[in-house]
């Protein structure tokens, strides 16, 4: 059993700086669990003392249900893949795989056969006798994975291992990983600033914000109910819309106009922390609004006009991005989410901007007035105050949270031998 358990971890740096603060959370042994949020956050570092690269400043850390804090990296039956391949570039493939278990005295005959799967595990064969100056991105971190399975670990911990490869290649990365990891079924945690990797990988994620977990559940659990302003923007993309609302009974009035609030929605309200009226943070995801002429059923939510100022086409879709006159959504988490998208330092402008995500088929135009329907039964209300959800699951647990789009869509240097 591979099982891990964070209780109470704590990073604490001689400055007094917390980087990790009072960390619970379990892994369940075969488990991928994805570590998410922006720079800065405690993901990496958390990571790291699971390796055993970062003392912990207290808390206990458990593998397999033994306290590791006071064990050495080696002695934890963990592997690890970072950011930067860590490569031998004097070494070819099959010896750079096969380096950690010759420093282990492994018989030669064992390391040619757990070299020869990994390699066929990843499609390496041909390239076993090459050099790493001769592989691309995407076939060198394939071989620090290699590296990584050939020594049959207990724990996978990657840390970010593709941010250095293109776009294109990320993609196909990422399913590499995911069949490589259900192949195995090895415990893993996966450490990413990338929230679409996020989404497309992990059996669960945790995201984390200034050192603290936020939330932590499956991947449609996090999109269909975030518990908190923070995860409701930082989990989708594009990111969710937020407006200045008024809870009035069974409707919110909103700048697209009053939205009746659905039954469903109206028992999760009526069962949070909030109450049934006052000043509220609505959140509208981009894939719930859509060109009204498209839609047959309008029942369900509501139409309105806009100007469309910008529309992109994604070729199988359209993003519309349009301002309304209101006052602008103000609250620390969603500061902090621009800052770290690099959004805070533009030009400041009058009203909300939002973006609306639309069917190929769509016929708005930028530059001119459409006419756009939202789905009002997808409505995320948030407390202005607290930043915290005010749907709770409802008098009957709640209804089964919406499913997240599927996408089509580090720090620390250390010797390959982690």
């Amino acid at each position: 059993m591979a099982e891990i358990a964070l209780e109470h971890i704590t990073k604490r740096y001689d400055d007094g700086y917390e980087a990790v603060k009072d960390m619970n959370l379990e892994v369940a042994d075969g488990e991928f669990m994805i570590l998410v949020g922006p720079s800065g956050c405690g993901k990496s570092t958390a990571l790291r003392m699971v390796a055993g690269l970062e003392d912990i400043s207290s808390g206990e850390l458990k593998i397999g249900g033994q306290v590791v804090n006071d064990k050495a990296p080696k002695d934890r039956d963990i592997a690890m893949v970072f950011q930067n391949y860590a490569l031998y570039p004097h070494m070819t493939v099959r010896e750079n795989m096969g380096f950690a278990l010759k420093l282990a005295k492994t018989p030669q005959q064992e390391i040619d056969q757990k070299v020869n799967e990994a390699a066929r595990i990843l499609d390496l064969e041909q390239h076993l006798e090459r050099k790493p100056a001769n592989l691309s991105g995407g076939q060198r971190q394939r071989v620090a994975m290699g590296r990584a399975i050939v020594r049959s670990p207990s724990v996978f911990l990657m840390d970010e291992p593709l941010s250095n490869l293109d776009a294109k290649l990320r993609v196909q990365m990422r399913t590499e990983i995911s069949r490589i990891q259900q192949r195995l079924e090895t415990t893993t945690i996966y450490v990413t600033h990338d929230q679409t990797e996020a989404l497309t990988l992990g059996d669960r994620i945790a995201v984390m914000r200034a050192g603290v977990l936020q939330q932590v559940g499956p991947p449609s659990e996090l999109y269909g109910r975030p518990n908190n302003l923070f995860v409701a923007g930082f989990i989708g993309s594009p990111s969710m819309n937020f407006l200045p609302g008024e809870l009035d009974g069974d409707s919110v009035k909103l700048p697209i106009g009053t939205v009746p609030i659905p039954d469903a929605l109206r028992g999760r309200l009526q069962a949070g922390p909030g109450g049934g009226r006052g000043g509220v943070i609505v959140g509208l995801r981009p894939e719930d609004f859509e060109d009204a002429t498209l839609v047959g059923d309008q029942s369900r939510g509501i139409t309105f006009k806009t100007k469309i100022e910008v529309l992109e086409s994604m070729g199988s879709e359209f993003y519309a991005y349009f301002t309304l006159e209101s006052e602008k959504v103000s609250s620390k988490e969603l500061e902090e989410l621009a800052h770290d998208a690099g959004a805070a330092d533009l030009p400041s402008q009058e009203g909300s901007q939002l973006v609306a995500r639309l069917e190929a088929a769509s016929q708005v135009r930028q530059g001119q007035e459409a006419e756009l329907w939202f789905n009002s039964e997808h409505l995320h209300l948030f407390d202005p105050e607290t930043g915290k959800s005010m749907l709770g699951a409802g008098p009957d647990g709640g209804s089964a949270p919406a499913a997240a789009p599927s996408a089509a869509g580090s720090q620390g240097d250390a010797p390959p031998s982690s």
